[in-house]
C-alpha cells in the first residue's frame, strides 16, 4: 500500500489544494450575504476532505478491476438514472437528484460520467491499438452511451447529456478511428447543427409554444438567447448580460474580495455554483481568472503525462476521457459566462459548490493515481 501511495502525483495534489482554497474563498464570497446558503464554504471544505479520502482509497484500488466489472457498473448507473424518476427530488425543474440524510444531494448523472469512460475504454482496449471498426466498435460504443444520454436528457439535464457526447468524441479521437469515419462523423455533426439552427429559426414560435406546454420553456429561453440575443427579452438574457457586465467591471485586478457589486446585489443567479466564475472575474479580475486558468492548464498537463506513461492502452483511454470531460466543462462554464456558449447547468470543476460533482472529480483523480501506481504490474485483463 505504501508503494502505491508513493506513486501519487504530488504535483496534482498541490494543484488540488490550491483549487480547494480558491473554491472555499469564492463560495464564501458568493454566499456570505445570503442566510439561505449559510456555511456553504465550510461544507466545501468538508466535501474536499472526503474527496481526498476517496482519492487515496481509489489509489490503492486496482483500476483494472473496474475495467473487468464495467458491465456491472453500467447496470448500476442506468438503474440509478431510472430510479431517480420515481424516487428523486425535483430541483430547478429537473428530477435528477436523490435527497440523502443530512440535507445532502446525490446526482446519478454525475457518477455516470466515469462509468461511461470506463466502459468505452474497455471496448476500445480490445483492439490493442488497431483501428476501430464501425460495426465492432463504433456502433457498440454509440449504443453504450445512447441509453444514459437519453435518460439524462429526459430529466431534463442538457449539460450532463452534452458532457457524455464530449467524452465519447474525445476518447474516439485518440482511439485510432478511421479517417473516413471521422469525416462522416464531422459531416453529420455539422449538418445536424445547421439543420437544428435552421429549424429553430423557421419554427421559432411553434417551438416556443410546444416547450411551454410541456413545462420546458427554460430550454427555449437558453437556446433563443444564445442564437438570437437581439430578439430575446431582457428577462431571458439577464443572466448572460449581467455575467458579462460583472466580469468586465472587474478589470485587471478586480473590485476586491467580498466587494463585488453584482454578486452582493444578487444580480447573478447561482453565484456559488454554475456562475461562480463571475465571482472571481468581478472580485479578482483578469489576474485572478488567469491564475485559475493556469492551475487548470497545469492539472490537465499533469494528467496527460500520466497517459504518456501508460503501458495499458485502456488506462490511457481513461485518462483522456477524464481530461476531455474536464476541458469541456471548463470551456463551457467559462464560455457561457462571457457569451461564447449557451447557458447550461454545467459546473466549474473543483470550484463550484456541489458534493456529488466534487466527489466524482476526486474519484476520477484517484483513478488516475491508481493508473499511475499499477502500470509496472500491467497485465491485459480478460
Amino acid at each position: 500500500m505504501l508503494n502505491k501511495l508513493k506513486k501519487i502525483d504530488w504535483g496534482i495534489v498541490a494543484i488540488l489544494l490550491c483549487l480547494m482554497a480558491i473554491s472555499t474563498i469564492l463560495v464564501r464570497s458568493a454566499t456570505h450575504n445570503n442566510p439561505v446558503y449559510h456555511n456553504y464554504d465550510l461544507k466545501t471544505v468538508v466535501y474536499y476532505i472526503i474527496g481526498f479520502v476517496i482519492a487515496i482509497m481509489a489509489t490503492v484500488f486496482d483500476y483494472r478491476i473496474l475495467l473487468k466489472s464495467w458491465y456491472i457498473l453500467y447496470g448500476i448507473g442506468v438503474a440509478l438514472l431510472i430510479a431517480v424518476f420515481f424516487f428523486g427530488a425535483n430541483i430547478n425543474g429537473a428530477s435528477g437528484w436523490f435527497k440523502l440524510p443530512g440535507g445532502f444531494l446525490f446526482q446519478p448523472a454525475e457518477i455516470m460520467k466515469i462509468i461511461i469512460i470506463i466502459g468505452i475504454a474497455y471496448i476500445m482496449g480490445r483492439r490493442q491499438g488497431d483501428r476501430l471498426t464501425f460495426s465492432g466498435d463504433l456502433l457498440p460504443i454509440a449504443a453504450f452511451a445512447f441509453l444514459p444520454f437519453m435518460l439524462v436528457m429526459i430529466q431534463p439535464d442538457l449539460g450532463n447529456a452534452i458532457i457524455y457526447l464530449v467524452i465519447v468524441l474525445g476518447m474516439l479521437w485518440i482511439g485510432n478511428v478511421k479517417y473516413t469515419h471521422v469525416l462522416v462523423g464531422l459531416t453529420t455533426v455539422v449538418a445536424g447543427i445547421v439543420l437544428f439552427v435552421s429549424l429553430f429559426t423557421m419554427f421559432n414560435t411553434e417551438i416556443e409554444t410546444y416547450l411551454k406546454d410541456h413545462n420546458k420553456e427554460h430550454w427555449y429561453k437558453r437556446i433563443n438567447t444564445f442564437l438570437d440575443p437581439s430578439q430575446a427579452s431582457s428577462d431571458d438574457k439577464h443572466q448572460s448580460e449581467n455575467a458579462k457586465i460583472a466580469i468586465g467591471s472587474g478589470g485587471l485586478s478586480g473590485d476586491g474580495y467580498l466587494k463585488g457589486d453584482m454578486i452582493n446585489g444578487k444580480f447573478i443567479p447561482y453565484p456559488y455554483s454554475d456562475s461562480i466564475f463571475v465571482v472571481i472575474g468581478e472580485e479578482f479580475g483578469f489576474q485572478g481568472s488567469a491564475i485559475l486558468l493556469l492551475l487548470y492548464f497545469l492539472l490537465i498537463y499533469r494528467m496527460i503525462l500520466i497517459a504518456f506513461r501508460c503501458y495499458d492502452n485502456r488506462a490511457a483511454f481513461i485518462v483522456i476521457g477524464i481530461s476531455s470531460m474536464y476541458v469541456f466543462q471548463i470551456f463551457q462554464n467559462i464560455g457561457m459566462m462571457i457569451g461564447l456558449m449557451p447557458i447550461t447547468g454545467i459546473t466549474l470543476p473543483f470550484i463550484s459548490y456541489g458534493g456529488t460533482s466534487l466527489m466524482l472529480n476526486m474519484l476520477c483523480i484517484g483513478i488516475l493515481f491508481s493508473i499511475n501506481a499499477h502500470q509496472e504490474k500491467y497485465e491485459l485483463a480478460e
